[in-house]
């Protein structure tokens, strides 16, 4: 077929972009701009490095713009060359080259340019369209069901957030910038560290071996915390708001997916008034033990603890959420327990692991934007109780459940061991091993891993630093609230312990 009937049948076959909707509106778009970059890109070699990052096929409006880019992106990743002729070569080879308007309309795109020296300005405008119409699409259909009584309003809504956090998610991304801000932010952040007595740059975790360990909690910090079940997960976590939210006073947030509130707060309780979990449920408090509820219980009182028990939290849910406490509350850190409860609905994936990878990577991303630590708890695989003897028990990254992702995207790993639990009182040594828990930290992508031994005490779901008194003494008891004891009913002094654990609480 010669180039002239060629031209002649392509001619026939370009189709007129609509250029307004059903309801008379225009579409956003610029195909003047279209028209721009796609000839640029086939005068000029390096011209899809300057936009490839930025523009995909479906942000061009004109369908056949959309053919034509997507035969330069193909061409550009088997590195051919990328011209008039070598594109309308592969759309031919395809079998969409009149559907992409033939020879005629590529010649005449690459003949109407001189130059790429716009082409940045010219596809952050299509960018910007493309953004714009996708809104529109979503509105419309929000709107269409939204109208539909058979719609559930939840569902919806979750369906809303998550569409919006993808077109959130691939919105041009920052430009490089030179360093010079960044080195005395840098200056000032070391300088402030070294202002203060215990030498931390983050967060307290009120014990100080993770906090040697980690220079405190970093702002931005994605850190999860991984076991078996009824190692310790949530029990750590309660131990960690005791010591930052009580004694510490530092705002923090708790999203519990497991645990109603309720329950959780009387756990806490049992953690700061160190009374077993077995006489709070039951309520059998012996007469000193009310006593010592009635006076370390102000601890909890008006602390910067908030807790939101949300059953199924979507990540896009958690991020509303979490932007208005950091917000409106001040908070500085965030726990959730735990990941693997999470869901991402409003997106589609293949598969749960694909999911997981979509929350871990949001929760890191969530830490950034907010610019303070995340704690997110996690399960194992039950690639560890297969293991035998003590070190075989120990906690591997590759026992991480469901995603790889959640390694990789997390700054820092720690797990969390007990011999104990498995059945070990002694170590190769013969050193006792009862009660003693290890915060296996597996990486920690800005220091040192190693291990920080701490004290588990089960009956309280508590955790220590090893150097911690074993047994707080009772602080002064109010005279009305003595009235209710016999003193033989104090049978308590310091280091003494008036508690006999008479099981292992599953935490």
């Amino acid at each position: 077929m010669s180039v002239n009937s060629s031209r002649k049948n392509s001619k026939q076959k370009i189709v007129e972009v609509p250029q307004v909707d059903s309801y008379g509106h225009r579409q956003p778009q610029n195909l003047a701009m279209e028209a721009a970059v796609i000839g640029a890109l086939m005068i000029e070699q390096d011209a899809y490095g300057i936009v490839s990052d930025l523009l995909r096929a479906e942000a061009f409006y004109d369908h056949r713009n959309q053919l034509i880019y997507q035969a330069v992106q193909d061409l550009s990743l088997q590195q051919k060359p990328v011209d008039m002729l070598t594109v309308t070569d592969h759309l031919e080879q395809t079998g969409k080259l009149e559907e992409a308007g033939g020879p005629f309309y590529i010649t005449s795109l690459a003949g109407n340019v001189t130059s790429s020296a716009h082409i940045l300005y010219h596809a952050k405008i299509i960018y910007q369209k493309f953004l714009a119409r996708q809104l529109i699409t979503l509105s419309s259909i929000i709107q269409t069901q939204a109208f539909d009584e058979t719609t559930d309003v939840d569902d919806l809504m979750n369906m809303a957030e998550g569409k919006m956090f993808e077109i959130s998610q691939n919105t041009m991304k920052k430009t490089a910038e030179q360093i010079n801000p960044y080195i005395q932010e840098a200056m000032d952040m070391i300088h402030r560290a070294a202002s203060r007595s215990d030498g931390l740059s983050g967060l307290s975790s009120g014990f100080e071996g993770i906090d040697k360990m980690t220079s405190g909690w970093q702002p931005g910090d994605l850190i999860i915390i991984a076991a078996r079940p009824a190692m310790g997960k949530t029990a750590l976590v309660l131990s960690m708001m005791k010591k930052m939210g009580c004694d510490l006073r530092t705002p923090i947030a708790l999203f519990s997916l497991e645990m109603p509130t309720v329950q959780l707060v009387r756990r806490l309780m049992g953690n700061v008034c160190e009374i077993s979990g077995e006489k709070l449920r039951n309520g059998q408090l012996k007469p000193h033990e009310w006593a010592q509820l009635d006076a370390r219980i102000n601890a909890l009182n008006d602390a910067p603890i908030f807790v939101d028990d949300t059953s199924g939290l979507s990540i896009f849910e958690l991020r509303t959420k979490a932007r208005r406490l950091v917000r409106e509350r001040g908070v500085k850190m965030i726990m959730i327990d735990y990941l693997q409860l999470m869901t991402a609905s409003g997106a589609s994936f293949n598969s749960r692991q694909e999911e997981v990878s979509i929350i871990s990577r949001s929760l890191k991303g969530l830490a950034k934007d907010l610019n303070v630590p995340i704690i997110a708890l996690s399960q194992l695989n039950r690639g560890v109780e297969n293991r035998d003897g003590n070190e075989g028990k120990r906690p591997q990254l590759s026992d991480l459940r469901e995603s790889g992702a959640i390694e990789q995207d997390a700054d820092i790993v720690c797990f969390i061991h007990r011999p104990e639990y498995y059945g070990f009182k002694q170590d190769d040594k013969g050193n006792d091993l009862t009660g003693q828990a290890e915060i296996i930290f597996a990486k920690h992508r800005n220091g040192a891993v190693g291990d920080v031994k701490m004290r588990f005490r089960s009956e309280f779901a508590r955790f220590e630093d090893l150097h911690e008194t074993n047994y707080m003494t009772a602080p002064p008891i109010d005279q009305s609230i003595s009235s209710r004891m016999d003193s033989n009913d104090i049978p308590f002094a310091i280091n003494e312990n008036p508690f006999t654990p008479k099981e292992e609480m599953p935490f």
